[in-house]
């Protein structure tokens, strides 16, 4: 019997066709699943990136207030203080963003096992 070379592995098609035959066919996954799981995904990003975020826009505000006191217009000025607090900041919170990923994936993974079973 000739495999078709064509296709990525077959193991996954056995696999596909094992979980056809065993759940019942094929099941679309709805539409407040595919919601629930965006609206997780943006919430992740949302805490992941605001630590960083904040700390640069009141990084960049002091910068800009000491500019205007001073009267330096170096547009340069900004960036250094913006790129070594923000990475102090990823340095700081970095335990908990990498927490936060793991869980997403952690109940992204469930939920695509509790979608094929169910």
């Amino acid at each position: 019997m000739a495999v078709d070379n064509r296709l990525p592995c077959p193991n996954i098609l056995v696999a596909m066709h094992i979980l056809k035959i065993k759940y019942g066919g094929e099941r679309m996954i709805s539409q407040g699943e595919v919601i629930n799981i965006l609206t997780q995904a943006i919430t992740t990003v949302i805490l992941c990136a605001a630590p960083m975020l904040i700390v640069a826009m009141v990084v960049g505000l002091l910068v800009s207030i000491f500019q205007a006191t001073t009267q330096i217009n170096e547009q340069t000025l900004a960036f250094i203080p913006k790129i070594v607090c923000v990475m102090l900041t990823l340095i700081i919170f970095g335990s908990f963003i990498f927490s936060t990923v793991g869980g997403f994936v952690t109940r992204l993974f469930e939920s695509i096992n509790q979608i094929i079973i169910s």
